[in-house]
């Protein structure tokens, strides 16, 4: 999609990067991306998007507001409290980008709409708590082709990684069993979320426009508790139960 007079003030820093340029923002203005919850990690990594240009945002999260969502959740505000949070996000998110096209959907990511969730989006991001939920995700995902960046925190701890089917383990080759650890209310400050958040929307637009090194076949981690950093090679399962066809 070609930048009008607007777009080019508006990104004209990250324009600016080596390797992204002006056909970069075009990717991004005419990509549509799922997000899997808009909690503490998603609202985060839509914010991000929405500011960076990416034209179209599809929000699956479902519930209202409660108080203790408030420490991390930053598209949503105190006055919103006991109204679907998938409005709140959706509203903060034209605020900031009043041509932002968002479809927001008021229920998880479920067996009767992952399909079509996944159908419309270019790239997944799953920010999902639960394993039901991610692994619901990681199969459309490799049914459909589709690029999911994978991220998760826990206490002080993040996980990230960017999953491509067919070039890189899935979801499942990496936990084929669900872990115990994320459940769907866990000990976690905001910022931590925000830290993982960020990352996960860089990785989505390098993805989406080929700049750079995305983490491939690498899983990240740190722990914030004593600022540790590691990198870990994954590799497929070529006996997953999911990927092992492609």
């Amino acid at each position: 999609m070609p930048l009008n007079p607007r777009d080019h003030e508006v990104y004209s820093w990250q324009m600016a990067v080596t390797g992204f340029g002006q056909a970069g923002q075009e990717k991004l203005k005419s990509a549509s991306i799922l997000i899997s919850r808009c909690g503490g990690l998603g609202s985060v990594v839509a914010y991000e998007l929405a500011a960076a240009g990416v034209g179209k945002l599809i929000l699956a999260h479902g519930g209202c507001l409660k108080p203790s969502d408030l420490n991390r959740q930053i598209l949503m505000t105190d006055d919103w409290i006991g109204k679907p949070r998938v409005e709140s996000a959706s509203r903060r998110l034209r605020e900031l980008k009043p041509d932002l096209e968002v479809t927001a959907v008021a229920e998880n990511v479920g067996e009767k709409n992952a399909a079509d969730l996944v159908r419309q989006a270019d790239l997944i991001i799953d920010c999902a708590p639960l394993f039901e939920e991610r692994y619901l995700l990681n199969r459309e995902a490799v049914l459909q082709r589709k690029p999911m960046v994978e991220c998760a925190v826990f206490s002080l701890e993040a996980h990230l990684t960017t999953l491509i089917p067919g070039q890189t383990p899935c979801l499942q080759c990496l936990y084929p069993e669900k872990s115990a650890t994320w459940q769907r209310q866990f000990p976690v400050f905001g910022a931590v979320s925000g830290a993982v958040g960020c990352l996960a929307a860089m990785e989505a637009i390098k993805v989406l426009t080929s700049l750079g090194r995305p983490l491939m076949n690498r899983l990240l981690t740190y722990d914030l508790m004593d600022m540790s950093f590691r990198h870990y090679n994954i590799r497929r399962d070529p006996d997953c139960k999911q990927c092992r066809n492609l």
